[in-house]
């Protein structure tokens, strides 16, 4: 845990510079379990939230995780069925490590298929989230790991060089300051589409692999 901890607060001292594929990967990594552990608490499963939480210990990490957090929120609040019981809807067992990072690394390929948004990116952040609740709910806390590790290795693979051009992380706090009202509804929806998309093609993916 203290190990964790160390990690988050790294994470938060990069922001004064453009950030490095490495600290990139690490700021996800940082989010990812922050989201999961909000999601995990949201369950009322017995799971141990980080004493210094990144949407409370304030900072710049601090308050991108807040607004990840309150994007997926409203994403999860659009559409609550499609990001709920996610293993079933892929049909997969969660006691494997290979298949749950299988699953998770083309279920996040799909997603991105055709073009990575922040919509996206929240929307692959709520299937880790509700994938994490499958695993421990299923008696398998171990994979929380797994699920953000492989968070860690999509966004080195494909979403660094997006990323960069952007400034990094913090970009994502701007989609809480547009003043088109459509704008909201707007990558709310288009992330459902791309969500709804990877459930009617990922299994067959998987099958195909398989």
């Amino acid at each position: 845990m203290e190990m964790l901890r160390r990690s988050s607060v790294f994470a938060s001292e990069v922001f004064d510079r453009s950030p490095t594929d490495k600290e990139l990967v690490s700021q996800a990594k940082a989010l990812c379990r922050e989201y999961i552990h909000s999601r995990l608490n949201r369950a009322g499963i017995g799971w141990s939230k980080p004493e210094h939480g990144l949407a409370a210990s304030g900072g710049t990490l601090g308050e991108i995780s807040s607004v990840l957090l309150w994007l997926g929120d409203e994403l999860e609040y659009l559409r609550p069925n499609v990001y709920r019981n996610v293993a079933r809807q892929l049909n997969i067992t969660v006691a494997s490590e290979s298949v749950v990072s299988d699953a998770f690394l083309a279920v996040a390929a799909d997603i991105f298929s055709t073009g990575v948004t922040w919509g996206k990116v929240v929307s692959l952040y709520a299937v880790a989230g509700a994938l994490a609740v499958d695993c421990v709910r299923h008696g398998h806390p171990a994979m929380v790991h797994i699920i953000v590790d492989c968070m860690g290795e999509f966004v080195r693979k494909s979403l660094t060089s997006w990323l960069k051009k952007r400034g990094g992380w913090v970009d994502v706090t701007k989609c809480v300051v547009s003043t088109d009202p459509n704008f909201c509804s707007h990558w709310l929806v288009s992330a459902v589409c791309a969500f709804g998309h990877y459930l009617k093609t990922v299994v067959l993916h998987l099958l195909r692999e398989k």
